[in-house]
């Protein structure tokens, strides 16, 4: 018979079963999960946020909102843009305020969970609104359909693209992740402005402090980007992004997600254009930045493994393109669907 573990061997493993037991049943608290305030990621989202009812864009952008908003906790929000996207070619911030009043009814609960979960009041101080067919220019959806020059350069600023200047002007060293869900116009005429109005070094400054997440390719700016600035630090999900299309089905999001589980996750859409069910296919946008707050992932090296997807350097570009594809995300589902789940419960937790 061999001789029995020390003590003290004996008590790591009961702390470990112990944590990895929390950590499956869920019990984990925000707090427990959330990064350092020093270490906390700053963010903007550029969504092409539709009207309710949707009836001129894609649903999706609503359900990746709700489940952005349950993750508010984690991050320095520093900009919600309505930008122009998908069919409808408009760009409205009614669209995201009406979201963030059905949060309204829902932070408080939330806060109980975690402090840091942000007021709807400050998140309606951050949203603006970008430029789209309904602000007098012309963006037709897709890449190379018309001349950057269409949809950028002079008398084409918006409150959107100001805001991302303001934001990267900060006396702040972080970087800031712009998650971008529809077209990146304002994005890229926020780079236009400044390398017209400053320096090679200061525009060489400006946009070493941008991290952009590109969903699809949805207007010329898209092609701009990439061609004319390879020192930006741009992922590029051109496909893996689907790798969120139907994680799960319509009878999992309304038993875990839509009833009965508060006003905000109500408004979460059972379909989107690409069928039913979860499809989130501008999700991959902020879920990597989620996983790299659990360590399983580094931001700054979007070659890792990630619940955004996995991604490949394209040449000696800071640009990162699609390399596994769409399983690089869905093999994480039982992860993020079940953190999904945990937060919905906050929304009506007592």
């Amino acid at each position: 018979m061999g001789q029995p573990f020390p003590r003290y061997i004996q008590l790591l493993g009961i702390c470990c079963l112990t944590f990895l037991t929390l950590v499956e049943s869920g019990r984990l608290s925000a707090q427990d999960r959330n990064p350092t305030e020093n270490t906390r990621l700053r963010v903007m989202v550029s969504s092409d946020f539709p009207g309710f009812p949707v009836t001129n864009s894609d649903p999706d952008d609503v359900q990746s909102m709700v489940r952005f908003l349950l993750y508010a906790n984690e991050f320095d929000i520093e900009g919600l843009i309505a930008s122009a996207g998908t069919f409808g070619m408009v760009a409205e911030k009614k669209n995201i305020l009406v979201v963030l009043d059905e949060y309204d009814k829902v932070d408080e609960r939330l806060r109980k969970h975690d402090s840091k979960y942000p007021t709807a009041d400050a998140l309606r101080a951050v949203t603006c609104e970008g430029r789209g067919n309904n602000h007098g220019i012309k963006i037709q959806f897709g890449c190379d359909k018309q001349p950057v020059t269409d949809i950028i350069g002079e008398g084409m600023d918006s409150e959107a693209s100001n805001a991302i200047i303001t934001a990267a002007d900060k006396p702040d060293p972080r970087p800031i992740y712009i998650g971008v869900w529809g077209g990146p116009r304002e994005v890229a005429q926020a780079i236009w402005r400044v390398k017209k109005t400053r320096s090679e070094e200061e525009t060489a400054a400006f946009i070493g402090k941008l991290r952009v997440f590109l969903i699809a390719c949805q207007d010329a700016s898209h092609t701009w980007l990439m061609k004319e600035f390879p020192d930006l630090f741009i992922v590029e999900s051109r496909t893996t992004y689907q790798g969120m299309f139907r994680v799960d089905d319509q009878q999992w999001v309304k038993e875990n997600i839509i009833q009965g589980h508060g006003p905000l996750c109500a408004i979460y859409p059972p379909a989107a254009m690409s069928g039913p069910g979860v499809i989130e296919g501008d999700s991959p946008a902020f879920l990597y930045l989620v996983s790299a707050n659990r360590g399983i992932n580094d931001p700054e090296d979007p070659t890792q493994p990630s619940w955004g997807g996995q991604y490949v350097r394209q040449g000696s570009t800071r640009h990162f393109v699609d390399g596994l594809g769409g399983s690089s995300i869905s093999k994480w589902k039982t992860d993020f669907q079940r953190e999904f789940a945990q937060r919905a419960d906050w929304c009506v937790d007592q």
